[in-house]
């Protein structure tokens, strides 16, 4: 009991879950004082703001700088694309939005398992080598998911239907306000258990992992397997964000699963903040506010301001934006 007390008294000055708290608050009543088409657009944020918490976790809580992250929002997204218009050859009959999501997020799980044992087990990969394997790995599954027919190859899978309020089809969730609430309450969960996970006995093992490796084996940590369950966890959130990306832009194309999102997410976390699961997401957030913003008035000169913000970030706050609400270790 009093273990569970300081516990919680420990999380109640915890900066980054009391910034966390204070965002979704706002974005709770948010609804209320703005229009339903600004809704829809921030509702469509809060997938790309879960994938940035994904690689933050893994890249920055984990220290595995993994340059295809994208590989598993992609998987998500063409999974619930593929099982909502009914392209299951054995159950044309089944397309669940639930199922997709469920299914999305397990093929990813398996898929970073099968992976996380060839890089961490067999070759003990570790720094650029891990950077450039993901890197491969990204670029494959971008040609692979361009020369299949059954994915729709380089236009990829049109007309995917929003999410649907019955277990298996049933009516589309149009609305706009019920639609952000749905896509918000995704965010906070997987945020919320990410941040959980950071601060648990688990998430500090993995803490030793990435600060010194041989240490941590020293003191009885199984390297391999932490990282793996990481790589795992990290890749279920973003099949998650994925899935539901494509129920709110309704397609999926083969740039969503290559190297192109992976830079992006990379971009976005880097100057929210890798340090912390909050600061990268809100650098997500930040990104694509200000390309709305600003890619209209200036048309093709956005990037050049999205690079130059990237290279002073760096440069002036090396540890991003929202750098400062990384936890700090005692």
């Amino acid at each position: 009991m009093q273990r569970g007390a300081w516990w919680l008294v420990r999380l109640a000055g915890d900066r980054e879950i009391g910034a966390a708290t204070l965002v979704f608050c706002v974005l709770i009543v948010l609804p209320l004082l703005l229009p339903a088409w600004i809704l829809t657009e921030l509702s469509r944020y809060f997938s790309y703001m879960l994938l940035a918490a994904s690689l933050a976790f893994v890249w920055g809580h984990c220290g595995m700088l993994c340059l295809g992250q994208a590989v598993f929002f992609g998987v998500g997204a063409y999974t619930m694309s593929v099982v909502t218009l009914g392209k299951l050859g054995f159950a044309p009959w089944l397309v669940s939005s639930w199922l997709g999501i469920a299914l999305g997020m397990s093929i990813a799980a398996m898929l970073a398992l099968v992976l996380g044992v060839f890089f961490f087990f067999a070759r003990g990969l570790g720094g650029a080598f891990f950077g450039i394997v993901t890197l491969a790995v990204a670029v494959i599954a971008e040609r692979l998911a361009t020369g299949s027919r059954w994915l729709g190859g380089q236009n990829g899978l049109m007309g995917v239907p929003a999410l649907q309020a019955g277990l298996n089809a049933g009516a589309e969730i149009h609305d706009e306000a019920v639609a952000y609430y749905i896509a918000l309450g995704v965010l906070g969960i997987g945020v919320g258990l990410t941040l959980l996970l950071v601060r648990s006995s688990w998430g500090l093992s993995l803490l030793a992992v990435r600060d010194h490796e041989r240490r941590a084996e020293a003191l009885g940590v199984n390297i391999g397997r932490r990282k793996t369950e990481a790589f795992v966890f990290g890749a279920v959130l973003a099949a998650l964000a994925g899935a539901l990306f494509a129920s709110q832009f309704n397609f999926t194309s083969p740039p969503l699963i290559g190297f192109v999102m992976s830079a992006e997410v990379l971009i976005w976390v880097a100057l929210g903040g890798r340090g912390s699961v909050v600061g990268a997401s809100l650098g997500a957030l930040a990104v694509r506010l200000a390309e709305a913003w600003l890619s209209e008035p200036l048309g093709p000169l956005w990037l050049l301001v999205l690079g130059g913000t990237f290279l002073l970030t760096v440069l002036v706050a090396p540890l991003g934006l929202f750098g400062f609400l990384a936890p700090r270790r005692s």
